[in-house]
């Protein structure tokens, strides 16, 4: 039977990263056949008895799915402030699962669920810069001024520096409507860059992530991803690994 790194293996029967199960292993949580693990670069298989924290591990069914997220919803598992959640939308056994990514309470469009740690890490991967495409409504006009900042950088925060690719849709009734992609993945990224522009956000809308779009999907509603869609996601995801090794 084929081997694979521990890493990996442990990514593929968990909600864990790669990243995170190395983590466990530094932290003396994994055992292989019994026997404590202190190097991550080890191979096991199916034959191997893998624990993480005293529980053997069963390779999880992969489960794929693209949620449609409302405003007024935050995206988290629970709250201690008892706000609504997208879990409070979803049946409790996608509670188990773990999104790509977050949207803001005031903010809808596409969440990514999956219990595949492996792609999580790759679709959120700061190095990786996986593609997130938004609909935008802000109160005024851009000035060629603010075009230019807006992809050229604007500070955020001290020392953080953020940007995004911007194109005008539409002006009416005193409002603009942008496409708006980002490569970053900062917290409330878009409505901080508007903010110092002295721009106000009136509605935000993720519409895809990576090449999957929320097209046809309604508010509050999930499907299961596709096997046509997830093969074109991993080509994309490839794509971009090659080429940061490239430069590397």
């Amino acid at each position: 039977m084929d081997k694979e790194r521990i890493n990996k293996y442990i990514a593929s029967c968990t909600e864990y990263s790669r990243r995170q199960a190395d983590k466990l292993i530094e932290e003396g949580k994994v055992k292989v056949n019994g026997n404590l693990v202190t190097e991550a670069g080890i191979c096991v298989s199916d034959k191997d008895s893998i624990e993480v924290d005293g529980q053997v591990l069963r390779r999880l069914k992969k489960e794929y799915y693209l949620f449609h997220k409302p405003a007024g919803y935050i995206t988290t598992k629970s709250d201690e402030k008892n706000r609504k959640t997208i879990y409070d939308l979803l049946p409790p056994k996608m509670k188990l699962l773990n999104p790509a990514g977050r949207l803001d309470k005031a903010s809808s469009g596409l969440i990514i669920l999956t219990n595949d740690g492996e792609l999580l890490q790759k679709l959120t991967h700061p190095k990786i810069q996986v593609a997130k495409v938004y609909k935008v409504k802000v109160r005024g006009k851009f000035s060629d001024g603010d075009f230019y900042k807006f992809q050229n950088g604007i500070e955020i925060e001290p020392n953080k520096i953020a940007y995004g690719e911007i194109e005008l849709l539409d002006f009416e009734d005193g409002l603009s409507t942008f496409q708006i992609t980002l490569y970053q993945g900062y917290n409330r990224q878009i409505r901080k860059m508007m903010a110092e522009l002295g721009k106000e956000v009136v509605a935000l809308k993720r519409v895809s992530h990576a090449t999957l779009s929320i097209a046809g999907l309604e508010k509050g509603k999930f499907r299961s991803i596709k096997y046509s869609e997830l093969k074109n996601l991993s080509v994309y995801l490839n794509k971009k690994i090659n080429a940061l090794k490239k430069k590397k």
